[in-house]
This record gives structure tokens, C-alpha cells and sequence, in this order.
């Protein structure tokens, strides 16, 4: 199988998993216990925050808050500062984001969408234009998880700051946690980071805090663990993997994008251009690529895929309400686009030779369904 569904979901780092299984077998204890096993797991807990915290972050500035994954946590930033007067998304913010803020616009706050480009960067004059004395949350993705764009976050806050220093700027930082370099600057108040994506195990993320970010507020209430910001005993199996699997994400963090540079671009090299557009641009990162097989439907593509076992993903899960994908339209693309999406995401496993292998597999599948469709 190859495997380039990797925006999805990652191979779980089998020596980190291992590593974690200590403290389900042997250090099984509860963190908030006194006595000396759970002091114990309560001092590697504060290991590995310390570790999680200063991969992107100086700890000076910034806390670090585990929770269930990116989705907890850009719901926890949303409905924890989106107070009052009017919210700022750009269109292309994971449904997590996206979802939170219909809800508000249900609860009578005004959401203001700013618009995207053609490969799915939000416009930062359309995001400036739409902040005003009244904007109480700005939340622009750091990569989008389905082109691959990089919004330049740290510029984009500093700009929004000028206009309001009184907004809370967030971004959802879960396809640019270990994948890009990454360093938040003191205009960002909130991000949001997930385990799974990068060798950890489902259900454990993290929401890193700016310590002059004021208006965090819990949305689960207990014994106050999280300094009180997420109460619940802290799955301990979860943040360790999340922990040794970044330890490994994080060495050697240039040379992996390299090698993941390299099978994105083979792909792409090889791919036909009769049959497929190119969506992603060269500046976004290296570990996706989003491309259209015109006039064809993704979903049957993917599946043709399955069938030779090349797993990828498509733009987005559609419906019968929605056959295209909201961000891939908000992009501008044409309408001959929009129901061909798919997209390759990738990891520091992949290799040439699958790269290879699985252009080769999109062309004649593409090829195939596109003779078909002329009978």
C-alpha cells in the first residue's frame, strides 16, 4: 500500500507508542495524586509540556494547555474570547473553525468570512478590511489543510494588532506543527496543534496560550486540572506518545521537509496536465498537494485508487447537499475543477519510488474514467 493520506491522519510512531506504553502498563497512576508513582507522572507531564511548549514557543511568553485534539482546542479559543461585536475567519478555515463560527453567527455575533486566494491563502488586505473597533476574534489557518498554503500568521497578527489591540488573534497551527518552521510571535493569543498528524495517537493535542491572552475561559469544569482550564484527568497514554513522537518529528525537522519536498515534487513532475490541474502552489508546504483531475469526480477517482492500492485523499468529505468542496470553491477555482479534487499529503516515509508509483496510478486511472465518461 501507499499511503498519501497523511493530512488525515499518520502512521502512529510505533517506537513512541511503545515508549508510552509504560504508563499504561507501569506507571498507570493518576497525575494529580500526592503520593510518590503519581508525583512521578505528574513531573514527566511537565516534561513533555516543556518540550511540546518550546518547539514553537518561548515559554516566557506562552502556556500550554493539553486537550483532545485541534478540534477541542479551536473550540475552546473560539467560544472562550468570541464575545462580543463581530468574529473574522478567512474562507478557508478547517471546519473546526469554520463550524464554531456558524454557531456564533446562531448565538447573534457577526462572522465577516475574508476571501482566499487561488491556492487557498487568504487575503490579507481582504482580512485587514474586515477588522474593526467592534472585532473581538481574528482566526486565519497557519497551512490549510487542503492546498497546502501558508498564511504567513506572524505578519497577519502584527497587522491585525495595529488595527486592534484588543483582538484575539488564533490559528489553527495543526498542518504546520512539526511540518514547517514555526515560532509565534506576541500577537498571536491561541493555537492549536494535534497529535495524529505527526506520529502521536488520536485524541491528545494541545491549545498553546499567550500568558497576556486574558480571556480564556474553561469549557470543562472538575478538579481544575490544566491550571483550570481543562479539568479531567489527563490522558497520560496520549500526551506521552504526542511528546515522543515529537521529539522525533523535530529532529532533523529541515532535512525531513527536504525528502518530503522531493516526493511532492516527483509526484507532481509526473503527473499529465492534460488531465490534471495543479492547485497547491510551489510556496505552500511541501507535505501537501492538492490537484484537480478536470470535468472527472474525485471520490470515484479515490477509489479507483483504493482498488490499486494507492490511498489519497479528496478535497473534502462531500455531500449530497455540497457535492464540492467549500474552501476549494472559495478559492476561485473553475467549475470544471471543483468535483476532481484530490489531494496527496505526504510524510517523511514516503518515497521516490512509491511517488513515482502512484503518478503513474492517477494518470491511468484519470485516463481510464475520462474514456469512459466519452462513451
Amino acid at each position: 500500500m501507499i499511503y498519501f493520506d497523511n493530512a488525515a491522519t499518520t502512521r502512529p510512531n510505533s517506537g513512541a507508542v511503545e515508549r508510552a506504553l509504560a504508563f499504561t502498563n507501569e506507571h498507570f497512576f493518576n497525575p494529580s495524586a500526592r503520593y510518590r508513582g503519581g508525583l512521578k507522572v505528574h513531573g514527566e507531564l511537565k516534561t513533555a509540556r516543556e518540550f511540546l511548549l518550546k518547539c514553537v514557543a518561548d515559554p516566557i511568553q506562552f502556556d500550554l494547555i493539553f486537550t483532545s485534539g485541534g478540534t477541542e482546542g479551536d473550540n475552546h479559543a473560539i467560544f472562550s474570547a468570541a464575545k462580543r461585536g463581530n468574529v473574522v475567519i478567512s474562507g478557508g478555515e478547517h471546519a473546526a473553525v469554520f463550524e464554531s463560527a456558524k454557531e456564533l453567527k446562531n448565538r447573534g455575533l457577526e462572522v465577516r468570512i475574508a476571501p482566499l486566494c487561488s491556492d487557498g491563502s487568504v487575503s490579507v488586505e481582504g482580512v485587514l478590511s474586515l477588522v474593526d473597533d467592534k472585532t473581538s476574534l481574528v482566526g486565519i489557518i497557519h497551512v490549510n489543510n487542503e492546498t497546502g498554503a501558508v498564511n504567513d500568521i506572524v505578519s497577519i497578527a502584527r497587522l491585525v494588532k495595529g488595527k486592534n489591540s484588543r483582538t484575539v488573534f488564533m490559528s489553527d497551527g495543526v498542518q504546520a506543527f512539526g511540518k514547517i518552521p514555526v515560532k509565534l510571535s506576541k500577537d498571536i493569543d491561541l493555537y492549536t496543534v494535534s497529535a495524529h498528524k505527526i506520529g502521536g495517537l488520536k485524541g491528545c493535542g494541545a491549545l498553546i496560550k499567550n500568558k497576556n491572552c486574558r480571556g480564556l475561559s474553561p469549557l470543562v469544569f472538575g478538579g481544575g486540572q490544566e491550571n483550570g482550564y481543562r479539568s479531567g484527568t489527563e490522558n497520560v497514554l496520549g500526551i506521552m506518545a504526542f511528546y515522543y513522537a515529537a521529539e522525533e518529528t523535530f529532529r532533523n525537522q529541515k532535512e525531513k521537509a527536504e525528502q518530503v519536498y522531493a516526493v511532492r515534487d516527483r509526484v507532481k513532475s509526473l503527473l499529465d496536465r492534460n488531465l490534471f490541474t495543479v492547485i497547491s502552489s510551489e510556496s505552500g508546504s511541501p507535505y501537501i498537494l492538492s490537484v484537480s483531475a478536470r470535468a472527472l469526480r474525485g471520490e470515484v477517482l479515490q477509489h479507483m485508487l483504493e482498488e490499486e492500492s494507492l490511498i489519497v485523499g479528496t478535497g473534502s468529505a462531500c455531500s449530497s447537499k455540497k457535492p464540492y468542496s467549500r474552501v476549494i470553491e472559495a478559492c476561485g477555482r473553475e467549475k470544471e475543477e471543483l468535483s476532481g479534487v484530490l489531494r496527496l499529503s505526504f510524510s517523511p516515509e514516503n518515497t521516490l519510488e512509491e511517488a513515482e508509483k502512484a503518478a503513474d496510478m492517477l494518470n491511468k486511472a484519470a485516463s481510464s474514467l475520462a474514456r469512459k465518461l466519452l462513451r
